[in-house]
Parts: C-alpha cells; sequence; structure tokens
C-alpha cells in the first residue's frame, strides 16, 4: 500500500471510473453547465440564481482548488461522452472543513448519476486523501440533497458547524465505508 497523497501532491484531477461513468477533470466547455444551472431556479439551494458572472466566479474557484489544495470538483460524464453534472470536495474560504458537494444536469437527475459518482469520490478520499470523514453542507429545504447525503451513509450531525444558519451538516465516515461502491 502507497502512502496517502498529499493534497499538495494533486494539481489536476484524477480520472475515477464507475461502471457507468468516468469523473474527470473539469475543462472550459464545462462551465456552460453550471452557468445553466445558475441562471434557473434550480439554483436557489445554492444561492442562486446568479448572473453569468458571479456563476464564473464560483465555478472558477472551485476548480482552481486543484491546484492550490490538492482536491475539488470531478466533472461527470457516461460512457460515451457526455456530461451529467459534478461531484467533488469543496472548501472554500469560510468552510469548516471540506465537504462533498454534487451537481447534476436535469437529464442525469433521479438516475442514480450523483449517488454513484457521489461514493466514488468517498472512496477516493479515503484511499487516495488519507481522509477520514467528509461533511455536506444542505440547506435545510434541499431535501433531495439531504436523502441523497443519507443514502450514501452520511447522518446527519447537529453539533456540527454548517456554513449558513440552519445548514444541515450530514457526516460521512470514510473509515466506515465498505469496499462495493454503490451502484
Amino acid at each position: 500500500m502507497t502512502r496517502a497523497a498529499r493534497l499538495s501532491d494533486l494539481a489536476v484531477a484524477p480520472t475515477l471510473t464507475t461502471a457507468r461513468l468516468r469523473l474527470r477533470m473539469p475543462v472550459l466547455a464545462d462551465f456552460e453547465h453550471r452557468a445553466g444551472f445558475y441562471a434557473s431556479d434550480r439554483s436557489v439551494w445554492e444561492g442562486g440564481p446568479v448572473s453569468r458572472e458571479t456563476a464564473w466566479r464560483i465555478w472558477a474557484s472551485e476548480v482552481a482548488q486543484w491546484p492550490l489544495m490538492g482536491a475539488g470538483p470531478f466533472s461527470v460524464e457516461d460512457t460515451d461522452g457526455t456530461y451529467l453534472g459534478e461531484v467533488g470536495i469543496y472548501q472554500p474560504e469560510g468552510y469548516p472543513e471540506p465537504e462533498l458537494g454534487w451537481f447534476v444536469v436535469p437529464e442525469a437527475e433521479g438516475r442514480g448519476i450523483a449517488r454513484e459518482a457521489a461514493t466514488a469520490v468517498l472512496h477516493w478520499a479515503r484511499d487516495t486523501l488519507g481522509l477520514d470523514h467528509l461533511v455536506n453542507y444542505i440547506d435545510p429545504g434541499n431535501a433531495r440533497s439531504i436523502a441523497l447525503g443519507e443514502r450514501i451513509g452520511g447522518t446527519r450531525r447537529s453539533d456540527l458547524p454548517g456554513t449558513e444558519p440552519g445548514d444541515v451538516v450530514i457526516y460521512h465516515d470514510l473509515t466506515a465505508l465498505t469496499a462495493e461502491v454503490a451502484r
């Protein structure tokens, strides 16, 4: 077994694969999907809708976490290369801990895409980064994200701080992950 990577060792995202998905480093063309998300009512749980310029600043700062912090978003695509969303580890200024987060395009909702990709990232964070836990910070009105956080093994923790008042904090114990990636 090799040592866990130091965060500063990872300047770009590795490619992760599951049975149906490929998780890769974001590219400029992926921004159009995030801009569309932030322009829509779907972004209400992420402080949106926001302008294209603000969406750019958010997305670019998230992608920049790779060279600066050694972890960040993975773009998610299916085996034919169709873009499906983004799942990754985020820790912008003000976040108490690294967060596991996700976004999928409308066509990917309800297909288990976010679950499969998030589970792959949980395993990668444990096996490569040596992390023992991650959290989700979720607006209490975002029932679908809360349900997903719990479906992938997280537990609600009222004793941990969120990033906003009232956040639902879901704790993922990476030491308890099973070997099988959820499909």
